[in-house]
């Protein structure tokens, strides 16, 4: 069985909480560009890219977990 340390992560939300920001903060983003009247182009690639934001917060966070585990 495979050890997932990113249950550990916000007190044990984390796995919901995930899937709710992938869904809300591209959606967020893309109204904010939207309304800073940048073209549906711009808006739409700075969405996509904000779903990055939260696989790194996970993986930057999954670092410390285990760094901290190892000391």
């Amino acid at each position: 069985m495979f050890d997932d340390s990113s249950d550990e992560l916000v007190f044990g939300l984390w796995p919901f909480l995930k899937r709710i920001l992938f869904l809300l903060i591209p959606f967020w983003v893309f109204l904010i560009c939207w309304s800073a009247n940048l073209s549906y182009f711009v808006s739409s690639i700075v969405a996509g890219l904000s779903v990055a934001t939260i696989v790194f917060y996970e993986k930057y966070k999954l670092k410390q977990i285990s760094a901290n585990e190892d000391d």
